[in-house]
């Protein structure tokens, strides 16, 4: 063995790239998206898109950039806008510059994620690497099992699994190890987005105008600007049949000044329930499906002078 040569962090170059997250729904995507970007994918702003696909959110480090995108679920296309959202997809999972596949530790593998896995076959240059998730749900000897499953399914599909990394995003278990495994997989490059970028999320930017439309119609004369809405969270509810999907969706209310909770609020909290039905309804149009709208009036002091709060809600 001759001396190992140590690559310090400063004369590494600069990486960054594109990652997508696959999985079935419930795979534990969104939870592991939220947890390695470090902070809930939250945003109001009105940026334009600069890539094709909806940024996720991205892991800004001083040696790298990882930019997560968003695939639209894949599925056994029933219908041609099935087939055209499918090719969609295959072209991402060919752009992107490594793919994370999420299968749940508590679970088996299913029959949804084996066509997915069959699919990854197909698309030989990207790596993928198998992302076992929700590992604080089970012991040590079913996630064994699980890897090894994992393993298996690779062979038998003819996958070449760059890496099988258990994590667990409640418990922050091996989230940065993640990052660390992935951040190698992409280009030497600098920097894609400034610094402050987490995310640009064109559907939870409308999903705010439309809440923030409803809250102030009727109040504009006692709060003109003095609301800002973040959606802090959409995902989909899990354990729901495919044909009665329901979207959950938490947002705030911002206000300046605890006066105004009562404005927004009404009495006995009439005039909130009315600003959920009507911007639900809105929603709903919009997305295309059933919502379950969860609002809550936070304060935050003074937010339209404060650049700290003008940043955290997107301004």
């Amino acid at each position: 063995m001759g001396p190992m040569s140590v690559r310090t962090e400063s004369s590494a170059a600069h990486r960054a790239g594109f990652a997508c997250f696959v999985g079935r729904p419930n795979a534990g995507k969104s939870t592991l998206t939220n947890a390695l970007v470090g902070t809930k994918v939250a945003i109001t702003s009105n940026r334009p898109q600069t890539t094709r696909h909806t940024v996720r959110g991205i892991v800004h480090r001083p040696e790298a950039q990882l930019v997560l995108v968003d695939t639209p679920g894949l599925h056994k296309p029933r219908t041609l806008l099935g087939e055209r959202l499918n090719d969609v997809v295959r072209t991402t999972w060919s752009e992107v510059d490594v793919i994370g596949f999420c299968l749940p530790a508590d679970q088996k593998i299913g029959p949804g994620d084996r066509y997915i896995a069959a699919e990854l076959a197909d698309i030989k240059k990207t790596p993928k690497v198998a992302i076992v998730t929700k590992t604080d749900l089970v012991d040590s000897k079913a996630l064994a099992a699980q890897l090894i499953a994992i393993d298996q399914l690779g062979k038998e599909l003819g996958i070449e699994w760059a890496e099988i990394i258990p994590v667990s995003a409640v418990g922050d278990t091996q989230v940065a190890l993640l990052a660390d495994l992935l951040v190698p997989m992409l280009p030497e490059s600098p920097p894609l987005y400034p610094e402050g970028d987490l995310t640009d999320e064109p559907e939870q930017v409308m999903v705010a105008e439309l809440i923030r439309e409803a809250a102030l119609e009727g109040v504009r004369d006692e709060l003109p600007h003095s609301i800002a809405v973040v959606v802090e969270e959409m995902l989909p509810r899990a354990d729901r049949p495919a044909d009665k999907p329901l979207l959950d969706i938490h947002a705030n209310v911002y206000i300046e000044r605890p006066s105004q909770k009562g404005i927004i609020i009404g009495p006995k909290g009439k005039r909130l329930k009315e600003v959920g039905t009507k911007s639900r309804k809105h929603i709903e149009a919009l997305l295309g499906t059933p919502v379950f709208l969860d609002l809550h009036v936070k304060v935050a002091k003074d937010w339209q002078r404060d650049p700290k709060q003008l940043r955290k809600l997107g301004f």
